[in-house]
């Protein structure tokens, strides 16, 4: 018997572009990186963990004599009241 070879062709990737010569990549300074980098990190907010939120709204949980029923809004509370402090 014959072995049957595949003869069709592949398809080749779209070449990357070039860029033009003498416009490399140039690197801002480190200074204005750091600066901007501290600048980002104090106006973003840290997020709270699933565990805070959790501990939190067990705390709520008890404060209502562990009465079943609101285990959502204890979590929404929790993680509401983490989120306005961590800000």
């Amino acid at each position: 018997m014959a072995e049957i070879t595949d003869k069709s062709k592949k398809a080749k990737a779209p070449a990357k572009p070039r860029a033009a010569a003498g416009a490399a990549k140039k690197t801002p300074a480190k200074a204005s990186t750091q600066s901007s980098s501290k600048a980002t990190a104090s106006t973003t907010p840290r997020v709270p963990s699933h565990e805070e939120i959790a501990r939190l709204a067990e705390r709520y949980w008890a404060e209502r004599g562990h009465h079943d029923g609101h285990a959502e809004q204890d979590w929404l509370r929790a993680e509401q009241e983490l989120l306005k402090q961590a800000s």
